[in-house]
This record gives structure tokens, C-alpha cells and sequence, in this order.
């Protein structure tokens, strides 16, 4: 026998038996467990911890764990309503994902775990036995911003594929701070949303385009006037829209071109549509964050309500009356309301996360793209 040969059974056989040595790993350890009350248990294997808390993003304030004999930390928390959350476990002062959960939620920076209450009978936010859409991943360099790789995931309807001569209105839809334009797809599902609503004809079909939202990078302050805002503004009109109509057969004229968002998203959103009515026919903001630029900048909007109302097809403001954003975005209907320009405003009972921004979503989406 060859000496390479005997160095690789060598070396195998040291290897399984510091495989087979290795204590037990945490494969029995259930995190989460949805129980049929719909409370939930959480639990993080951490001996050598000495305290550890959990956060959901249905709460305010971290909740204490209690550790057990065996080590593992455990809460049950709920009865939570038919939705999506996002958590994670802080160890030590160490914020982290669940180590036994694989549905992870990327973020900008750090990431969380996802735990999702199923409805008795699946919501128009859940997959149901529908045609289905695709989504797709696009790189791309984006000139805007110097060059860098990006990547910007587009949905196209059922159909899409094999209706080759039609042309489809477009949606482009943007995700808030700390996050990712996936974060729509893995905890909004837009695409089973998008799915469902045009199943029942509560939607058109549309193509919904997604980029990511940091243009500067997340956590930067800004240097001088090219805020985040202004930088996405300048990326998504010159790199993200001639990316995805060279790329989709979407219709291009104003009419058929929508922009919405949630949070950051939301304010994207607004910046934008106010300064291009011209490209844009509709737009949503979800949970905006703090809107500015109408008052300040965009004077003549307001006091010209006819010629601003004949340019808006849709104008929808949404927001959970137990989110910190609530007072703002109540604020900005009411000046919208008081300059007479047509909106909709869409306050519910709901916090700052995906389980309102689904809901969002299925009450926006069928508005759009009715008038032509």
C-alpha cells in the first residue's frame, strides 16, 4: 500500500473516531414548537450562560428565559394570532438567530429567526393550490453607485412564461431599514399574496421588482446632502429600471408603474413618487418612516390639490396604531386630507413587522392598476 493512501486511512480513521467522541449535539432540542393553542415555546441550549432573554417583534421589550436543569433556556409566550414573526435570543449580551431554527431572516446586519402561526384555513398570505409566479435573481453593477454588485429579485405572475406577447404593469416594491429586498419574499411573501389576489381576480397580474434599499452603506451617516434616500432615488432610476424593463416585458409609460414600500421603504417611496409623478401613477406607504419632503419641498403639490389629484391613481398610507410611526403617518394623511389631496388612509390594530405589512399588501395591491 501506497504511503499517500495509508496517510488518508489514517487520517480517516482519526476522524471518525473524534466524530463518534463528540458529545450528543442539540438534534433533539424543538425550537419552536407551535402548540395547538397557537402559544409558542422557544428554547436556546446554553449551559454555560448566565442569563439569557428573547425578543419577538410582536413586543417592546426583551422577556427574560428561564434555564433548566439540562441547561436549556425556555419562555412560552402567546397565544399569537395566525401570522409571521421575527425573534432571536440575546446570550450573554450576544445577540443571535435560533441555532436550531432554519428559517433564518438576513438582514442588513445580524440576522433572526422567522416562526410563522398558520391559519385554520391557509391566508391569502400563505400558499394555497394556485398557479404560481417565479422569482428571479438579477446581478447586476449598479452605476449610480460606482460600481458596486447588486442584486435585484423580480417576481413575474403565472403565465408570464408562456404569454409571451403580453406586456405587464410593474411594481416596484421596497423593504425598510436593517433589511434585504428577500426579506419580502422569506417573511412578507409577496409572491403567495401576488399569487392568490390574481387566483381570485382581486388583482391584475403585475411583474414586482425588488432592489436593495441601503444605496449608502447600512448604519453610514450621510456626508453632505446625497442622504440614503437621494442615493436609492438616483439607483433605482438609473440602474434598477432600465435593469429590469431591458430584462421583463413590463410596461414602461407612467400608468402602469407603481412604487411601494414599508418603513424606510415607506419613505423611499414617497420621496420618489412625489418627485417623479411623472413615471409613477401609484404609490403605498406602509408604516412610513418619518415623511418630511411634502411640506418642506413639495409646497406646489399641495396647493394645487386638482392638478396633483390628476396625476395620482392611487395614494395609499397604512399604519398599525401600535407602532411607533403611527403619529407620523396619521399626521401626514391629515395634511393630505386638509390640502384636499385623494388618498387612503388605513390605520389597524398592529405593530412595526411583516404580520401588518402582509395585510397591507392584500388591501394595496388589488387598488392597483384598475383605471386602464
Amino acid at each position: 500500500m501506497t504511503l499517500p493512501r495509508l496517510l488518508l486511512l489514517a487520517a480517516l480513521s482519526a476522524f471518525t473516531s473524534l466524530a463518534s467522541a463528540q458529545p450528543a449535539g442539540p438534534a433533539a432540542l424543538v425550537s419552536p414548537e407551535v402548540h395547538a393553542d397557537r402559544t409558542v415555546t422557544f428554547r436556546i441550549a446554553a449551559p454555560k450562560a448566565s442569563e439569557v432573554t428573547f425578543k419577538g417583534d410582536w413586543h417592546n421589550d426583551p422577556l427574560k428565559m428561564t434555564k433548566g436543569a439540562d441547561g436549556v433556556w425556555s419562555l412560552t409566550t402567546g397565544p399569537l394570532p395566525p401570522a409571521i414573526y421575527i425573534y432571536s435570543f440575546t446570550v450573554d449580551g450576544i445577540a443571535m438567530a435560533d441555532p436550531v431554527n432554519p428559517r433564518i431572516k438576513l438582514r442588513a446586519r445580524t440576522s433572526g429567526s422567522l416562526v410563522e402561526i398558520p391559519a385554520e384555513t391557509p391566508s391569502l398570505a400563505e400558499y394555497r393550490d394556485v398557479p404560481h409566479g417565479s422569482v428571479e435573481i438579477n446581478w447586476h453593477r449598479a452605476t449610480a453607485l460606482g460600481g458596486k454588485a447588486r442584486t435585484v429579485w423580480v417576481y413575474t405572475p403565472p403565465g408570464y412564461s408562456t404569454e409571451t406577447n403580453r406586456r405587464y404593469p410593474v411594481l416596484y416594491l421596497l423593504h425598510g431599514s436593517n433589511d434585504r429586498p428577500v426579506g419580502w419574499i422569506d417573511v412578507g411573501n409577496i409572491q403567495f399574496i401576488a399569487d392568490n389576489l390574481i387566483a381570485e381576480k382581486k388583482a391584475v397580474p403585475m411583474v414586482i421588482v425588488m432592489a436593495y434599499g441601503h444605496a449608502l452603506p447600512f448604519g453610514q451617516p450621510a456626508t453632505g446632502p446625497r442622504t440614503n434616500t437621494i442615493a436609492f432615488e438616483d439607483y433605482l432610476l438609473h440602474d434598477v429600471m432600465p435593469l429590469a424593463e431591458s430584462r421583463y416585458r413590463i410596461l414602461t409609460d407612467r400608468a402602469h408603474r407603481a412604487i411601494a414600500g414599508q418603513s424606510m421603504g415607506g419613505e423611499q417611496s414617497l420621496h420618489i413618487f412625489f418627485n417623479n409623478l411623472d413615471r409613477f401613477s401609484s404609490a403605498g406607504a406602509f408604516s412610513p418612516a418619518n415623511f418630511r419632503d411634502l411640506e418642506n419641498q413639495k409646497a406646489s403639490l399641495l396647493t394645487d390639490s386638482a392638478g396633483t389629484n390628476a396625476k395620482i391613481d392611487v395614494l395609499w398610507i397604512g399604519c398599525g396604531r401600535q407602532d411607533s410611526l403611527f403619529a407620523g403617518a396619521e399626521k401626514l394623511s391629515g395634511l393630505l386630507t386638509a390640502h384636499q389631496i385623494r388618498h387612503t388612509w388605513y390605520p389597524t390594530d398592529g405593530v412595526h413587522n411583516y404580520a401588518m405589512w402582509r395585510q397591507h399588501m392584500i388591501d394595496f395591491m388589488p387598488r392597483l392598476f384598475q383605471q386602464h
